[in-house]
């Protein structure tokens, strides 16, 4: 019987820098996400180093005390990679390459390894090579010269396993090349949409693994891929869904993550006209999560600069099987009662009050709430539907329980 070969994990170690942008809680909260990120890409954390200063250094973004102590611990411990939670300048990624001697990432660059490992369709990896293009071009120099060194591994994937030759005008008439190709694609996604009638179309919007297509596959009885990893679904998925008798189109976007890379929102600009175009916006938030309001407040930050965030939005709080509110311990006086202490009953009255039955509590996973879920879909697809063809009202009653 032949052994299972064990999977190797590349090492790696975090850095963060607390200023007056970002207290120490914030940074810890990017830090845990940027911890997962490395996870989704293949790598494990051996530990974190956090530094407090008004400004990064210009050279090095992290102090020179903090810096040795670093370069000590790369040495002893057989790091393979350095992630930064910011974007490093082209200047700041050589300069602490030359230093640390190993694979040196950023947040922004960590990202867009994890999207060409996740693209699928010959669309998605054009719009991913194109990011990276776009992220490499000002980099150029150090990391060709970090590449001959080192291939393999987290923020290797792409062009740069096979382009290590390649030179600024190269890459320019590459990247001319992509948005060439995105454009024509562009085009006939734009006649696809065209193409699909008058039905009223529903996107699926939220944070990266707030469980959208889990959601999708309970809705649509499709199988659409679901892992509990950042960013398991790229291509955006439109199935048609029938709820009692009234059919709309619903479709599965990329999803949302702070820090977004600039390229990658230019990039997939195709995959969010979904979002552009959709009637309604089915907001998924994972309320496990301690920190989903402020990944909430991330959601509504790249609607605004997709122009969507005026879009009529139902809000979708899931997970409510995980979700379990912080408890103060009896005779604890020194714990003030925060958000975090809220039952799920005080969520839901909060919310309520804010935005009244906009918003629905489920668990898609474990199929909790969903008829209340199908039922204010459905008079929200209703209502839009019969006010696109006032004519055809009669064929679908007001409310889903008159269908049984």
């Amino acid at each position: 019987m032949l052994e299972k070969k064990a999977i190797t994990l590349e090492k790696g170690i975090l850095i963060g820098v607390i200023n007056k942008n970002q207290s120490l809680e914030k940074v810890t909260e990017y830090l845990d996400e940027l911890e997962f990120l490395t996870y989704t890409a293949g790598g494990e954390v051996s530990k974190r180093f956090v530094q407090r200063m008004e400004v990064p250094n210009p050279k090095t973004y992290i102090g020179t005390g903090k810096m040795e102590e670093v370069q000590t611990y790369v040495k002893e411990n057989d790091i393979g990679s350095v992630i930064f939670d910011d974007e490093l300048t082209p200047a700041q990624q050589n300069n602490i390459e030359k230093l640390l001697r190993c694979k040196i990432l950023d947040r922004t660059s960590l990202i867009l390894d994890i999207f060409a490992q996740r693209a699928q369709t010959s669309y998605a990896r054009t719009q991913v090579e194109l990011a990276q293009y776009e992220y490499l071009l000002p980099r150029l120099t150090g990391l060709w010269t970090h590449l001959e060194r080192q291939r393999g591994g987290i923020g290797m994937r792409g062009p740069g396993e096979t382009e290590i030759e390649t030179d600024r005008r190269i890459v320019r008439d590459r990247i001319a090349l992509l948005k060439k190709k995105l454009t024509k694609i562009d085009r006939q996604m734009e006649t696809q949409r065209g193409n699909r009638g008058a039905l009223v179309r529903v996107a699926l919007v939220g944070y990266t693994n707030v469980g959208k297509s889990t959601l999708m596959n309970v809705i649509s009885k499709s199988d659409v891929f679901a892992e509990n990893k950042l960013f398991a679904t790229l291509d955006t998925t439109v199935r048609k869904v029938v709820i009692g008798n009234l059919p709309f189109l619903l479709s599965d976007t990329v999803g949302f993550i702070r820090k977004l890379p600039t390229q990658l929102v230019e990039s997939f600009k195709s995959t969010l006209d979904e979002v552009r175009e959709a009637d309604l916006l089915l907001h998924v938030v994972d309320i496990s999560h301690p920190n989903f309001e402020a990944h909430i407040a991330s959601v509504h930050k790249i609607l605004d600069e997709i122009e969507s965030s005026d879009k009529k939005t139902i809000m979708v709080f899931n997970k409510i099987d995980q979700y379990e509110p912080e408890v103060i311990e009896e005779g604890d006086l020194e714990t003030e009662r925060t958000k975090s202490h809220f039952t799920l009953e005080e969520w839901q009255k909060t919310w309520f009050n804010k935005i009244g039955d906009r918003a629905l509590f489920i668990s898609a996973l474990n199929k909790e709430n969903l008829d209340d879920f199908r039922k204010r879909v459905y008079q929200e697809v209703r209502r839009i539907h019969v006010t696109r063809f006032p004519y055809n009202h009669f064929l679908y009653p007001e409310n889903l329980d008159e269908y049984a």
